[in-house]
């Protein structure tokens, strides 16, 4: 039984009652990273997705003050259409609760509610990192990769965001004790980025949603928390390294201009990007999303009996 601070949809509850595979999808790329109608056809498209890999999705967020996990479709709708909604990491649900927020969920807090409902996998277009800096060493560091090392979710992503420094998130996720698997890959994605040049290692290579399963249980039988299940963006939408890092040097100059740091951070420099590319960032993002739905669907499929 879900706790009772938590509201899952009937859909959703009777799934997890049965025993049939449940897809948590976060909300934050609906309110900050994708513009109107875009993010919520591209919402659509990933629940549509999981749906058709036979599981069922469920969108997370805080709703007039209620966790959510499990949104309808008009409550979708209205969050895709409303501004300035609050962006909630792990840190920011008491507060969206006790206020009485409507709050958009970024992975950490996606997971957390996830978890607390009984969802065990979870897809997203790439999680947070660590910051680039440029001098010395960022401190911004995203809360996703803390709750990824206490939380027993399986995250379905690109990897990281670009325009992170993926090296040291990599280092960070290994501190942390977090695996990183690659689907069919022996490299990190990089978001929308193509995969040439790439030499960012994952951790253990797995070529099918049977052993990615397999990998996850037995590391939460182990004690461990969450993990990464990563996969590229596929190559005939994705943007040329050199073209993005082009494009980003330029968008975090905006940033730093603009004052753009902490949550503002990342969706400016992401609508930056969008603009600067001609919207490619947008389709390369938009399509591995869906992509991700789909393989976390198969991974949630494939869990069986296991956990």
């Amino acid at each position: 039984m879900p706790p009772d601070w938590l509201t899952v949809s009937d859909e959703v509850a009777a799934a997890l009652s049965a025993g049939r595979p449940v897809v948590a999808l976060e909300s934050t790329l609906v309110t900050h990273g994708l513009p109107w109608p875009t993010n919520r056809d591209t919402a659509r498209e990933a629940e549509a997705a999981v749906r058709a890999g036979g599981a069922v999705p469920a969108t997370v967020a805080v709703w007039h003050g209620r966790p959510t996990v499990g949104l309808s479709s008009p409550q979708l709708d209205e969050l895709a259409q409303t501004s300035g909604v609050m962006k909630a990491s792990r840190r920011d649900l008491g507060a969206a609760v006790g206020l009485g927020r409507t709050a958009a969920t970024t992975v950490s807090a996606t997971m957390a509610l996830a978890h607390a409902a009984g969802v065990r996998v979870f897809a997203t277009g790439g999680i947070g990192g660590a910051h680039r800096a440029a001098e010395g060493v960022s401190w911004d560091v995203s809360a996703d990769l803390t709750e990824l090392a206490r939380t027993p979710v399986l995250v379905v992503c690109a990897g990281a965001k670009s325009i992170l420094d993926l090296p040291r998130t990599l280092e960070l996720l290994e501190t942390l004790g977090v695996p990183v698997l690659g689907y069919r890959t022996d490299r990190f994605p990089r978001f929308t980025v193509a995969d040439e040049g790439n030499a960012l290692p994952v951790s253990v290579r797995v070529e099918s949603p049977a052993e990615a399963a397999a990998a996850f249980a037995a590391h939460v039988r182990l004690g461990g928390g969450g993990a990464l299940l990563t996969q590229p963006c596929a190559a005939d939408v994705a943007v040329p390294a050199g073209e993005y890092e082009a494009a980003l040097g330029r968008a975090l100059a905006d940033a730093d201009r603009a004052h753009a740091h902490g949550p503002a951070a990342t969706p400016f420099v992401l609508a930056r990007l969008a603009e600067l590319t001609e919207g490619r960032t947008l389709t390369a993002n938009r399509a591995l999303i869906v992509a991700n739905a789909r393989l976390a669907a198969a991974v949630a499929q494939a869990f069986g009996g296991k956990m």
